[in-house]
């Protein structure tokens, strides 16, 4: 996209979406290679930060640092709901050549963000080890977990507001300068953690907080980084003088953003309720098994990245297109994405089963715990495929406003099935139990999304909120 406010509001809102399907594959690789290597940034972080760990510290340190990860996606669950909400809003008002209100929207959305992540901050970092101790950490790992928790829930603002910023860039098209801005925080991340693990250059040696201080010096370098950035290339959402001014909480477009983005929240947070039931399993069965949940998780992350990306491209296309007056392209864009997801996701899958222990190895040393993860990943791993297809079909729904019944089935489908069958199935096949509720929840929650795509969503009128 231009950089150049004046040319921004002169393109054509969004992208030709409503004809021929070569089309349509070109429009979401246009958005879908910056943001697929974006999520994978973003996760390199922090994935590299434990795999420093796991190979200079050892598995305890991994298993530390994996207990606080269930709780840190709590928290930030309210984030990613409300960047969502205020994607789809800018997204139709850029579709709409709209750029005030594509400023009044991003303005109150950091000012929540900025005031929850104090909230945070503040409660978050003062009751850290009860909220370890509550989910039943093991005893070896507590003081490691509560050092690395500590740091990440005190730069909490910091956080959400590198992840809103990324998401409403991408409202307006721009998957090309969060990519930029996750390349600066990577590499300071590869750099930052080793030198304080090790004490390098006259560093304190950190143990297992290593990791948190690197992210925090990351998020913080990237963040500053982006506000000279869009200064500089004059972008439609730069924090100059005249989006400053934008910087209150209006309660109508709050209200707005908070309708499609609290579901989501809610759903998020269903998720994140679901992997804290999952790891208070887990942890029934040692460090040894925590460890390889987070050795999983991290594998997991990276074949689903593909799937999140293309939910988040068809939510960002209708939602363009909804602003620009073509809504009768809907369709095209849900049936696109559900054939990239198999593409692309089903591709990483079939890598996933192939090197699935050489992939393992790079993140524990220890044979067993290898072993163990990879009969975990071999349970679950295909069925990214299926959560993908589930999520495209209520990205696109919810770039229309409709988001509290996708929602609810998808709530339904974590609460209601994962979490009981992983229960039940623990008692029986023991760890491995817990996994197959995994693609036993996602089928069903397909199933259900496609009922109501097909039979009810469809059948009704669309309307720019």
């Amino acid at each position: 996209m231009s950089t150049s406010p004046i040319a921004a509001q002169a393109r054509p809102p969004g992208p030709s979406v409503g004809s021929p399907p070569t089309v349509l594959w070109k429009s979401y690789l246009v958005f879908l290679g910056p943001m697929i290597l974006s999520n994978i940034l973003q996760a390199i972080s922090g994935t590299v930060n434990n795999i420093y760990l796991g190979q200079m510290l050892g598995v305890s340190a991994m298993a530390a640092v994996s207990a606080f990860f269930p709780v840190l996606f709590f928290l930030i669950a309210f984030m990613i709901g409300l960047g969502s909400g205020a994607a789809v809003l800018i997204g139709q008002a850029w579709g709409a050549r709209e750029l005030g209100r594509v400023k009044a929207i991003a303005g109150t959305t950091l000012t929540v963000g900025l005031c929850a992540g104090l909230a945070v901050a503040l409660f978050g970092g003062t009751f850290t080890e009860a909220m370890l101790r509550g989910l039943g950490t093991p005893a070896d790992i507590l003081p490691g977990a509560t050092a690395y928790a500590r740091i990440m829930l005190f730069a909490a603002p910091g956080v959400f507001l590198f992840l809103l910023s990324t998401s409403m860039l991408r409202g307006v098209g721009d998957t090309r300068t969060p990519l930029l801005t996750l390349l600066l925080s990577t590499a300071v991340g590869l750099l930052v953690t080793p030198s304080l693990i090790r004490g390098w250059g006259g560093l304190p040696q950190m143990g297992v907080a290593s990791g948190a201080y690197a992210a925090v010096a990351s998020y913080l370098i990237a963040l500053g980084w982006l506000a000279w950035y869009l200064r500089r290339k004059q972008h439609p959402l730069a924090p100059d003088a005249a989006f400053i001014r934008h910087l209150r909480i209006d309660p109508a477009l709050l209200a707005k953003v908070l309708r499609i983005g609290l579901p989501t929240a809610l759903s998020m947070i269903t998720v994140s309720i679901a992997e804290i039931a999952v790891l208070f399993l887990v942890n029934r069965f040692g460090s040894q098994a925590t460890a390889a949940y987070g050795a999983v998780n991290q594998i997991v992350s990276y074949v689903q990245f593909p799937a999140i990306s293309i939910a988040i491209t068809a939510s960002i296309l209708g939602a363009h297109a909804i602003g620009a007056g073509r809504p009768h392209t809907l369709g095209a864009i849900a049936r696109t994405g559900l054939m990239m997801n198999v593409v692309l996701t089903g591709s990483l899958v079939l890598l996933g089963y192939l090197f699935s222990r050489h992939i393992v190895g790079l993140f524990i040393t220890d044979p067993a715990v290898v072993e163990m993860a990879q009969t975990l990943l071999h349970i679950m791993l295909w069925s990214s495929v299926i959560m993908g297809m589930s999520m495209v079909l209520s990205g696109l729904m919810r770039a229309s406003g409709v988001v509290l019944v996708p929602t609810v089935l998808s709530m339904l489908a974590i609460a209601g099935i994962e979490i009981p069958v992983a229960w039940v199935l623990s008692g029986i096949y023991g760890l491995n139990g817990i996994w197959a509720a995994y693609p036993v929840a996602f089928i069903c929650m397909l199933a259900m999304q496609t009922a109501y795509y097909r039979l009810v969503w469809r059948k009704r009128p669309i309307r720019r909120l």
